[in-house]
């Protein structure tokens, strides 16, 4: 690999975290070509100081190395089916979100073109890559991976999971499932905390301090797992109770307490398997399918 390309990276796919990853980049002092569909994001990319190809073609000749940050893996054939002919000898490093098992399809479509490839979840504050709590999950060849590693750096602090293609998005996914129903369950407390006539500035300290609380619970979730789940009947009952108190005060001021519904058909779900199978049948056994 030439000196040039040591310091130089192709990004393909400008939404806000690709752009984002080429800020992080230049600023790094690494020489940055840009390609997007909208010419007006290359074009602002390019002010900034990147280079803007015209085709992918020109996009992937530039660099050894092309980082792609997509909606999702079906979009690297869309985009990079046409211009096969470009990919021998070159590394793939598809930061993309999809399933495990489409990142590993999609790392073995690349290497029958003669390119190398890795994985990557980018878990971050929303395109905030700079925040502290912020870092990549990396899978795939190792050599390939320790190859490019320092080139790729600026975009965040790397965590390497292993050879598995699709190991990466294992991991990046298994943290989102924990986000998603959070972001939805605070927009609903905040719905309640505002229709009740209350205040969510004076609500949001308590929240954050609440919060505190959840890596202890993780913590002993995390070792009840591996011993087949937590929880018994008495517990789910409690909780079936306690969801329907949260219903409650969701649906009296008129909030939509959809999740709240869900949680609780779990926890009925939980009892009545338990009830039948004459012993306690966690939540974590029922969402990994041991049981019907």
């Amino acid at each position: 690999m030439s000196q040039q390309n040591s310091r130089s990276v192709s990004v393909i796919g400008l939404g806000p975290m690709g752009r984002a990853m080429v800020r992080a980049l230049l600023a790094a002092g690494t020489e940055v070509t840009v390609w997007n569909r909208s010419a007006e994001k290359a074009d602002a990319m390019a002010a900034l100081g990147a280079k803007r190809a015209a085709t992918i073609a020109e996009a992937l000749d530039a660099n050894e190395v092309i980082v792609l940050s997509l909606t999702h893996y079906a979009a690297m054939y869309d985009v990079l089916g046409g211009a096969t002919d470009r990919l021998p000898g070159k590394v793939i490093a598809n930061l993309s979100s999809d399933s495990p098992d489409n990142a590993r399809k999609g790392a073995g479509w690349v290497r029958s073109h003669g390119a190398e490839f890795v994985s990557g979840g980018f878990m971050s504050a929303g395109d905030n890559i700079a925040h502290p709590a912020s870092y990549v999950f990396y899978s795939g060849p190792r050599a390939v991976f320790e190859a490019h590693a320092e080139l790729l750096l600026p975009l965040s602090p790397q965590e390497y999971l292993g050879e598995d293609d699709g190991l990466a998005q294992v991991f990046y996914q298994a943290l989102l499932i924990t986000f998603h129903p959070w972001m939805l369950a605070f927009d609903q407390a905040l719905a309640v905390i505002e229709r009740s006539g209350n205040d969510i500035d004076q609500f949001l300290p308590y929240a954050q301090r609440s919060s505190a609380a959840y890596p202890f619970f993780m913590a002993e979730w995390a070792a009840a797992a591996k011993n087949g789940g937590q929880g018994d009947l008495a517990a789910f009952q409690m909780m079936d109770a306690g969801a329907q108190h949260i219903i409650d005060a969701s649906e009296e001021v008129g909030v939509d307490a959809t999740l709240s519904h869900a949680a609780q058909g779990l926890w009925r779900r939980a009892r009545a398997v338990s009830e039948q199978a004459g012993r306690p049948v966690s939540i974590f056994e029922l969402m990994g399918s041991r049981v019907s």
